[in-house]
């Protein structure tokens, strides 16, 4: 079959594809429906890809007249094997999305959750969709309001809760979501984490995580114990691999505050951490589990815990030099706590009996950051005079061992 020339005014000039839905910007220039959406909507760009200029107005007029001479030329050639494109179906306009949120704003409670659910399915149909709620600070401070006023209707608090799971709201509108609403839209969520089914569990963490990301330090210090009693119960109830990553970012950002990391020993956490790493060999869930436990093993609570559990020494030095350069130095830290903080007698023989100091031989003579061979070395320094000329460490390491 002979090459068949497809007029340039048909293809797409992002995606170099022929047209389905051509659209106008208001620079003038057609796209592709698609392909400008993601530029705009997923890429996150403000400008016209052609012209680069900056776009004030996202609005997409179709161009109908194009359309048409895309679909005859498709007629035409046919015989080809070219496949008529179909019409599309209009889109929802701006303005018929606020009159979906007005509809759930003012329909009765019995009426809600239908009203909410048609919502959803006209947001999520599209980036574009998604972006006028997202950029919509009323409509978002609205949706959590139903979350924190209905604890006895969990149907409407799911479907709310599921619409803000899956728009990505600025962080502008997040802290002014925090702001105004603050302490009883968190306790709302700490609830739907003790009470919720598991995908309501698992959005409220997401949302917590974000609500944390811009709090401010006094927030941040003013954290809930119950917050690290149901994030443990999260990682327990193995809800989903995402809602696991999620609850870890989440206890990266508060146990650094205040008396957080004491909570979190209060909350069974340092156990939690350890059973994971016994568990799994994933990479960032690994690499995670050991920033959260470096961080509470900075307080004499943390270190006991770990010291208490018969397998978290043995784990935390297993991990060194089989995940990540980050997790090697995560665990490394932590050992240097140990060894500085709360190593008597009965650690530090276990530390051998265990393969800990082995292992940190080992660090010496392998590729791995300067600092976390400085702080292998310090520890092996430390207490050199129990280590040294243990029968423990195999024969050929101990030449890697430091001189004291």
């Amino acid at each position: 079959m002979e090459d068949i020339e497809i007029p340039s005014h048909f293809i797409c000039p992002i995606s170099l594809q022929l047209m389905r839905d051509p659209v106008t910007v208001t620079t003038g220039i057609t796209y592709d429906r698609g392909s400008i959406e993601k530029w705009l909507f997923v890429c996150k760009n403000n400008t016209c890809p052609m012209t680069k200029q900056v776009l004030t107005d996202f609005e997409l007029t179709p161009n109908h007249t194009l359309r048409r001479l895309i679909q005859a030329w498709c007629m035409l050639n046919a015989c080809y094997g070219i496949e008529r494109i179909p019409t599309p179906k209009p889109q929802i306009s701006k303005s018929q999305i606020f009159k979906f949120l007005d509809d759930v704003k003012k329909s009765p409670l019995h009426l809600q959750i239908k009203s909410l659910q048609n919502l959803k399915t006209v947001v999520l149909e599209n980036e574009r969709n998604k972006k006028y709620l997202e950029d919509n600070s009323s409509a978002i401070e609205f949706l959590a309001s139903l979350v924190t006023k209905n604890n006895t209707n969990s149907n409407l608090v799911d479907e709310a809760l599921s619409i803000l799971f899956n728009l990505e709201i600025s962080e502008k509108n997040m802290k002014n979501l925090v702001n105004r609403i603050d302490q009883e839209f968190v306790d709302s969520l700490i609830q739907i984490l003790k009470c919720g089914n598991y995908q309501s569990r698992a959005n409220g963490i997401k949302l917590l995580k974000s609500i944390y990301e811009v709090s401010d330090p006094i927030q941040l210090m003013g954290t809930r114990p119950e917050l690290f009693n149901e994030t443990a119960r999260v990682f327990q109830d193995q809800i989903s691999y995402q809602a696991l990553k999620t609850g870890l970012k989440l206890l990266v950002e508060l146990c650094p505050w205040g008396r957080n990391r004491i909570k979190a020993v209060q909350a069974g956490l340092v156990s939690v951490l350890i059973e994971l790493l016994l568990e799994t060999s994933d990479k960032k869930a690994c690499e995670l589990a050991l920033v959260v436990l470096e961080q509470i093993c900075r307080c004499a609570e943390g270190r006991a815990g770990l010291l208490d559990h018969a397998g978290g020494l043995a784990v935390v030095s297993k991990k060194i030099m089989r995940i990540s350069h980050l997790a090697s130095d995560r665990a490394v830290r932590i050992l240097s706590s140990i060894s500085k903080c709360s190593a008597n007698a009965k650690v530090l023989h276990e530390m051998l009996q265990v393969g800990v100091v082995a292992k940190l031989c080992w660090v010496l003579e392998v590729e791995t950051s300067v600092k976390t061979k400085e702080r292998s070395r310090e520890i092996l320094r430390l207490h050199s005079r129990v280590w040294r000329n243990s029968s423990c460490i195999p024969s050929h390491l101990l030449s890697s061992y430091p001189s004291s």
